[in-house]
């Protein structure tokens, strides 16, 4: 867009009356917007050359800020690796006008919001929410982050065992152990090889090496307002928006510097094709191709690299999926860009193998080949191409907003990347037909530029490599591009076939007549089926979702009768996923799952064929087919899964042990397990001929939908799945009521760091008690967190939270520690209990109001997508809330919370700890099952 002479004028003449203020925008740009999106967007450059979107969105409620920095882990000094990251966490600690380490977050949770950031390769990207009508002190706060930080001094070295804490807390993860795989077979030239996260030892802090003077000159050399891309979400107009940004953010010194650029290829070109064979920790089984391509940054208008992968990663009938999991080889497929540096990228394909694929792997990788050449050969298209063109157009025209705090965070890493103009449509432009393209991406996919990555437990035994800093066991091999291309069974590669034409592109996309419904209305009732209806068409998108509920006495009789449930919807998504992967790619997406009551059935997207899909899921979970090779392998799955949780973090063993423990109907993983490993195909089978002999059905449809299709759609259901079936009722679970005492539970975990949770359980289930814990959690968050975390340094992992499970109201403290005992963290706990005290009393009128709000808001954020809402209708169904207005009650009761009301809550479940849990790791007298068999003889919570 060219600016008008008179406009340059204008400006050249204020810039000379300001003395060249730095705070003036140079240029702007409108991005072009979906048709069905009433935000108003403005693209300003500072004067300083940093670039910022705004978006003014009228009646949003929650305002929204992310900063991207074109800086990032690829950017650290070789003898400092960790840098960037350690430099994202040390901004948050103070500024010059803000020097409280903790001001800038309490800040936010004190108004309603929520903050973070992450490092990333070459980009590390900041970002928080909070209550509109907050916005311009928060990004007051936030812009001096980035003009004047402190780096104080004391502050360094404390922050840095937080670093090493996060690193500690997932040294025993595979994706990070995995991750570190790849870094040590690629290319050493190619910075990607270095350690990103940082640690005690990279991050040195001693006399001869002191850490802050690095830090200083890391940030002064590497982080420039031209290399920074803002994005600010609000309510205010557009003018407003710009006039916090201006004056905020031209203070950033511009250092005039540039993106460092990552010339050298990921991998080594010279040693391709190559295998690298890793050891996991976990029962997982995976197998990667990544091909390095050039950057395709350049080419999103046509994107070649997207057109191949949606054949690639296609699972439709006799697709390289279908076919690789019909032979029980595969459990999933995708494909995609992997990491784009502008230089050069990957393209990958990545499957999770099951243990006869694991074997099978060297059939697999020719199999691949061969239907990489049917796709040289035949799948350029121009019929396939228009098909990706019409559905990406759809998506675009109908796109619903996201929540404002992942819609700052893409529109700033977009400006990175594209004109102003694009970063709303970038995603889905597919201008015109480039078959050129699609060959040159084509050839990079050959046997002599592969990279091959096998992941699986105890592959490597023998002469392994140890990655650095993770252990992680690895080797790598050298292999023959003729038997890539050789060994592929005859009788699979005679089944892959290139995708048909989709036959669920949506043709009517008109909107139904009727205004939107208050809230939904039962149709019917009769024969114990509830059908509720609500036409919804407020984001004028032709879309609807539909909710059934199967819930029967079979699901829940015992662990073994939930194992099978899990064994049965497997079964059920197996059978429709290759004749509905169309319907996906269609904008309609579907889900079948097992809860505590039985299965539900989710069926969303454009009203258009919604019916068409519903129909041939109601087929499949009546008569579902049920074979002896899928029972075998989903069986595996499921045991595998089971095992796995052992590996979990201890954080995550301890939150599991006290859902398990307290909520009825919920099995241990023990028992799970054990039914897991000795259940047979013949049982299943009987289980599901039983299945839905007795059912107590619900069904929601929301959306662009008439009562007479709502009404159609339950008969769908009663004549598909209903009949025979005899009415019951399945009541709904409950959570069991702690003693009174505070009970500790010690569980055997094989992890170097200390879970510990304290759950600490409200008196019943009313709005009134779960108003106050609610309200406790929010003002306790932040020093829970500056306590334990900040100061205290016991750990990454510490959040306080509100543990809220089935309507009943607790407060949970996590702590995972890798040095701290149990006991020392609970001593720390109890310390801060006691001071809270003080500052609870403390608090004012006007203090506790704003608390009450930033709670209030929370609950009653104003939807943005017709999915949230046909969620929060769904949970009001499966609670019997049939007037709808839990979360307004919920509102009303916080807002009536008075300063002795909320002490009185503190005394009795914070210092007293009257009906606590404290579930804990990393001691020597594990008393998990003794534990869980006296949780689960206790009685339900009482109701309000």
């Amino acid at each position: 867009m060219t600016t008008p002479f008179r406009e340059y004028l204008a400006r050249f003449v204020l810039l000379t009356v300001l003395i060249l203020t730095s705070a003036v925008a140079l240029a702007t740009e409108t991005p072009v917007k979906s048709p069905n999106d009433d935000n108003n967007y403005r693209f300003i450059e500072l004067g300083n050359g940093l670039r910022a979107v705004l978006v003014s969105s009228p009646g949003s409620d929650k305002a929204a800020v992310s900063m991207n920095v074109a800086v990032g882990s690829g950017d650290d000094p070789v003898e400092r690796e960790g840098l960037a990251h350690f430099l994202e966490h040390m901004l948050f600690l103070g500024t010059e006008k803000y020097p409280d380490a903790g001001e800038y977050q309490q800040f936010i949770k004190s108004h309603g919001g929520s903050h973070n950031a992450f490092t990333a390769f070459q980009d590390t990207n900041y970002f928080f929410d909070i209550q509109a009508q907050f916005l311009e002190p928060a990004l007051d706060r936030f812009a001096q982050q980035f003009a004047a930080p402190l780096f104080t001094p004391e502050l360094v070295d404390r922050e840095r065992n937080a670093v090493h804490s996060e690193f500690s807390a997932k040294q025993k993860e595979d994706g990070r152990r995995f991750y570190s795989v790849k870094k040590a077979a690629s290319n050493p030239d190619h910075a990607f090889s270095h350690f990103a996260v940082g640690n005690l030892t990279t991050l040195e802090n001693t006399e001869d090496n002191p850490l802050r003077p690095d830090l200083v000159e890391f940030w002064k050399t590497h982080y420039s307002s031209n290399l920074m891309t803002l994005a600010v979400y609000g309510p205010q107009s557009l003018d407003e928006l710009e006039s916090m940004v201006n004056g905020r953010f031209s203070a950033i010194e511009n250092r005039h510097l540039r993106q460092k650029q990552h010339k050298a290829s990921i991998y080594n070109r010279d040693a391709l094709p190559e295998k690298i064979t890793a050891n996991a920790l976990k029962d997982v089984r995976s197998l990667t191709l990544s091909f390095p391509i050039p950057s395709q940054i350049d080419n999103y208008h046509t994107k070649p690299a997207s057109y191949v992968a949606n054949l690639l990663g296609h699972e439709g009938p006799e697709s390289l999926f279908d076919v690789l999991k019909r032979a029980g080889l595969a459990e999933s497929l995708s494909a995609g860009s992997g990491m784009d540096t502008g230089e050069g990228a990957t393209l990958d394909i990545s499957m999770a193998l099951t243990p006869d694929g694991l074997k099978r792997q060297d059939e697999i990788l020719p199999l691949v080949f061969d239907y990489i050449a049917k796709i040289r050969n035949n799948g350029i298209s121009e019929q396939r191409f228009h098909e990706m063109q019409q559905l990406a157009t759809i998506d675009f025209r109908f796109r619903e907003k996201g929540d404002p705090i992942h819609e700052v965070m893409g529109l700033s890493s977009q400006l990175q990347h594209y004109p102003a103009k694009d970063i709303l449509r970038a995603r889905w432009i597919m201008d015109s037909y480039a078959p050129e393209q699609y060959r040159d991406i084509l050839g990079q996919l050959t046997p002599d530029n592969v990279m091959v990555f096998v992941l699986a437990p105890n592959l490597v035994t023998d002469n392994a490599n140890l990655t650095r800093w993770y252990d992680a066991e690895w080797t790598r091999e050298a292999l023959d591009p003729n038997e890539l291309t050789s060994q592929a069974p005859e009788t699979l590669a005679a089944q892959l076939r290139l995708p048909e034409a989709n036959p669920f592109i949506p043709e009517n996309l008109a909107m139904v007549k009727g205004s939107t419904m208050d809230k939904p209305m039962l149709l019917d009732s009769q024969k114990g089926f509830d059908i509720w209806f609500a036409r919804d068409t407020r984001f004028h998108t032709p879309k609807a979702n539909v909710f059934i509920s199967l819930r029967t006495p079979a699901a829940r009789e015992s662990a073994r009768s939930s194992v099978l449930t899990q064994l049965l919807v497997d079964a059920v998504n197996t059978n429709l996923n290759a004749w509905a992967y169309s319907a996906r790619l269609a904008g309609l997406d579907y889900s079948v799952y097992p809860h505590l009551r039985g299965i539900t059935i989710r069926v969303g997207g454009y009203d258009d064929k919604l019916h068409a899909l519903i129909n041939q899921i109601l087929l499949q979970v009546a008569n579902p087919a049920l074979t002896t090779q899928r029972f075998e392998i989903a069986r595996q799955n499921l045991v595998d899964n089971l095992q796995n949780k052992a590996k979990n973090r201890p954080v995550e063993q301890t939150s599991e042990f006290i859902q398990t423990a307290l909520i009825e109907g919920a099995w241990s993983t023990e028992a799970k397990l054990e039914a897991a490993q000795q259940v047979t195909l013949e049982e299943l089978k009987s289980f599901s001929d039983t299945f839905l002999a007795k059912v107590d059905p619900v069904m929601l449809a929301h959306g662009n939908l008439s009562e007479a299709s709502a009404l159609n759609l339950s008969r769908q259901v009663q004549a598909f799945v209903l009949k025979g079936s005899e009415p019951t009722k399945v009541k709904r679970s409950q959570v069991r009521q702690l003693p009174d005492d505070e009970t500790r539970v010690d569980l055997a975990v094989s992890h170097p760091d200390t879970g510990y949770t304290l759950y600490m359980q409200g008196e019943n289930t009313s709005f009134e008690e779960r108003a106050r814990f609610r309200l406790l959690a929010q003002i306790i968050s932040s020093p829970f967190y500056e306590d334990i975390r900040t100061n205290r340094q016991l750990g990454y992992i510490v959040y306080a939270t509100p543990f809220e499970m089935l309507e009943t109201p607790a407060l949970g403290f996590v702590v995972q520690s890798p040095a701290a005992s149990p006991q020392e963290i609970d001593q720390a706990v109890q310390e801060f209990s006691a001071q809270f005290e003080s500052q609870l009393r403390a608090m004012d009128e006007a203090d506790l109001k704003r608390e009450k709000q930033a709670v209030i808001s929370g609950l009653l954020e104003k939807d943005r997508q017709l999915g949230e809402i046909s969620g929060r209708y769904w949970r009001e169904i499966d609670r019997d809330a049939t007037g709808f207005d839990s979360r307004s009650k919920l509102a009303y009761a916080v807002s009536a919370v008075s300063l002795d009301e909320l002490l009185a809550t503190f005394q009795k479940a914070v210092l007293e700890r009257k009906h606590a849990l404290r579930v804990v790791t990393g001691t020597d007298t594990p008393d998990e099952a003794t534990a869980l068999t006296h949780l689960t003889e206790q009685p339900p919570v009482p109701a309000g």
